[in-house]
């Protein structure tokens, strides 16, 4: 199983779009959200170089926004 981590914020949209596909995969997460979280949030931005969110990390591979082809290939589903 793939080592997914997502980094968000309350009220994102695409953040939700994100989790909402996990969820209709069954793909487990953690999820951080860095309107909170301050190490959280510099992690991100060290790792993607974005203030953007979503950014999910699944196995060191970075995925920018909801981008549901990119996440149904590095996850193998659809």
């Amino acid at each position: 199983m793939a080592n997914i981590k997502i980094y968000t914020t309350p009220h994102c949209v695409f953040c939700r779009m994100t989790k909402d596909f996990f969820g209709s995969n069954n793909i487990q997460y953690q999820e951080f959200d860095v309107a909170s979280d301050v190490k959280a949030r510099e992690e991100m931005i060290q790792k993607s170089g974005q203030f953007g969110v979503p950014v999910t990390d699944i196995d060191g591979q970075l995925v920018i926004g909801f981008d549901r082809a990119r996440l149904s290939e590095l996850l193998g589903v659809k």
